[in-house]
């Protein structure tokens, strides 16, 4: 993959991760039957708990990296993403490229002098940078694209 077009040059680690990890995960569940994506085997998390999860929490961490704080349908989001509710595979999917697609386009809208200003980071105001949030955007979904892949071998 070459550069992404638009990313600054610190930044083209996240996005290659981030496109990277959209495609494992679109060509991983591509033959996925719909019963499966909610099944626990071996009392691991689903894979739309990961779909569902990593989407809200790519797109918190963007939030913050931005340095706004959570909005009122965020929070809801975020109370629910355990819930029992069970949406098909399409919608998760459809919803992680949404955010994924947001993800660069903010990558491409952020200036070079904000990259290395500090974050804050949730109700406790945790320390933080723009560069290391959207860096630990790029890792943390990478480690959910190997559970989600990891599940649906097992599956």
């Amino acid at each position: 993959m070459g550069p992404v077009e638009g990313v600054p040059r610190e930044l083209q680690p996240v996005a290659h991760a981030l496109l990277q990890v959209l495609d494992e995960i679109e060509r991983g569940t591509a033959k996925l039957a719909e019963s499966d994506v909610w099944r626990s085997p071996g009392n691991v998390a689903s894979i739309g708990f990961h779909l569902r999860h990593l989407a809200g929490s790519t797109d918190r961490l963007l939030t913050y990296a931005r340095g706004v704080e959570l909005s009122d349908p965020q929070r809801e989001e975020l109370a629910t993403e355990s819930s029992d509710q069970q949406p098909p595979l399409a919608d998760l999917l459809a919803r992680l490229r949404d955010v994924f697609d947001r993800a660069v386009e903010q990558l491409r809208a952020t200036p070079q002098a904000e990259i290395y200003e500090a974050r804050e980071v949730g109700r406790a105001r945790l320390p933080s940078s723009a560069h290391g949030l959207l860096f630990h955007a790029a890792e943390h979904a990478q480690r959910h694209c190997g559970q989600i892949v990891t599940t649906v071998k097992l599956l």
